[in-house]
């Protein structure tokens, strides 16, 4: 079997681990220019002043994914640098960076794919409450409309946030993110709510404008399956995925929340300052969905947690993915297990995790159509030679890919596969000591690129269109 025609190999990529050119050309500040420098936040207080510098490399990036094959590049929208202070006048400078780098991605065949909100939010809206404002809302909808009327012409595909799970939770209930408030579940899911209610009108500000593209919101897939057969093992990976999948795929798919949490965080004091009139609008918009993205890494592995077993404050990996962490709630941990492979990072490798977790999803939401809009091996990958020979990566994405095929043979609606990441980037808070990319970046030689053992056998798959695999 080979991948059907209509389905978009690429790669994906963000503009604040990107673009650098943090204060150039009328762009405003973001939180994470604020947060990045703020010491302990970030490994070796690394920030995305330069980056890998695309903003001004960007020709040089897209000819070497045109090289690579690719087939669409997943990028994302700086706001701040469209909306400097994310609701006043538009940058012309902005348009005229997104107008040129979408002319270069069509000049060269490959499709652009672009997410609205890749969680740098303009400052001056983050020292206004950020996502529990819902003044933000408004400024959002003002943005996004600026863009599908600047860029829309010859961009079809449309994202509208990035993984809010992680912006949000790691915003209010961990302190690991920008605005670094951490144990307050009730502006976490007021954050929530907020974005839930900005994607459903940027999507009525999409289709009002008949472009005939498609518009969607991409978040996190990481489905929780209890280690053992355990009646309480079970309850809390069942509890898991209804605070982790269902709260987020629910209202925009459904439109409306699931039951099992809005019951539980009104008894706690935690439901969100939601109006009859917002709940009423996610019904009307969720059948107006074009797609689902997913970015999926990893799915979780979770025991109930036992309030009496000795807790201290989780680790720093803990926070950003790794196992052993306790739920905001008290009600399961993630745990490793030890006939499970993991990264360096401790990240499982699943591929049959991710296989079950698109059944998961087509069982509870139907026929919907899904992007895999990230998906990826963060390592440091191994220099023989002047080579860069990442065969760890070729043997995660292709094993990952082999999934998507098995998930297509059984009629999971699939269409397109973006890994993580074209280039090597900025970790928001691991520096460059992570590395994702089919193209190397140099750090110690002024930011020279290199092509990797992973970009020519990617290459190879994409010309095949996966037949070997």
């Amino acid at each position: 079997m080979r991948f059907p025609h209509d389905f978009l190999f690429g790669a994906a990529s963000a503009a604040y681990q990107v673009e650098g050119a943090w204060n150039e050309d009328g762009k405003g500040v973001s939180n994470w220019d604020v947060f990045s420098k703020i010491p302990g936040k970030t490994f070796e207080g690394t920030n995305g002043d330069v980056a890998v510098d695309h903003y001004h490399r960007y020709k040089e990036d897209i000819k070497l994914m045109a090289e690579m094959g690719l087939e669409s590049y997943r990028f994302s929208v700086s706001w701040p640098r469209i909306i400097s202070d994310g609701n006043g006048e538009i940058n012309p400078k902005g348009l005229e960076f997104y107008n040129h780098l979408i002319n270069e991605c069509l000049d060269y065949g490959i499709v652009p794919f672009v997410t609205l909100y890749h969680w740098d939010l303009p400052q001056v809206l983050e020292e206004a409450g950020g996502w529990t404002n819902k003044k933000t809302v408004d400024a959002f909808v003002k943005y996004a409309t600026a863009c599908f009327k600047a860029f829309g012409d010859r961009v079809k595909h449309w994202i509208t946030f990035n993984e809010t799970i992680v912006f949000c939770s790691l915003g209010y209930l961990d302190g690991a993110h920008p605005p670094g408030i951490s144990n307050d579940p009730k502006r976490y899911f007021q954050a929530t709510h907020n974005v839930f209610v900005a994607h459903a009108r940027a999507v009525e500000e999409y289709k009002k404008l008949k472009q005939y593209g498609e518009i969607g919101i991409t978040h996190v897939f990481s489905p929780a399956f209890p280690v053992d057969d355990k009646p309480e093992n079970e309850e809390a990976a069942y509890h898991a995925n209804q605070y982790s999948l269902a709260w987020f795929y629910d209202p925009v798919l459904k439109g409306a929340y699931p039951e099992y949490v809005v019951r539980r965080i009104r008894e706690k004091g935690w439901e969100p300052d939601w109006t009859p009139e917002e709940l009423s609008f996610l019904k009307w918009a969720a059948p107006k969905n074009d797609f689902i993205g997913l970015n999926y890494y990893q799915p979780q592995r979770v025991i109930k947690h036992d309030p009496d077993a000795e807790s201290g404050p989780a680790s720093r990996e803990a926070v950003t993915g790794a196992p052993g962490k306790v739920s905001f709630d008290g009600v399961y941990k993630t745990v490793r297990m030890e006939d499970k492979k993991y990264t360096k990072w401790g990240w499982e490798i699943s591929p049959e995790g991710f296989l079950d977790g698109l059944r998961m999803l087509k069982a509870a939401y139907g026929d919907i159509k899904l992007y895999i809009t990230e998906n990826g091996l963060g390592d440091q990958d191994p220099i023989e030679n002047g080579e860069i020979v990442d065969v760890a990566r070729i043997q995660y994405i292709e094993e990952h890919l082999k999934a998507v095929k098995q998930g297509i043979r059984e009629g999971i609606h699939l269409k397109g596969y973006y890994a993580w990441s074209v280039i090597d980037l900025l970790s928001w808070l691991n520096g460059f000591k992570k590395q994702y990319g089919f193209i190397y970046v140099d750090q110690q030689n002024h930011l020279a690129r290199k092509k990797k053992l992973s970009f020519t056998w990617y290459k190879q798959v994409i010309a095949n269109r996966g037949g070997d695999i």
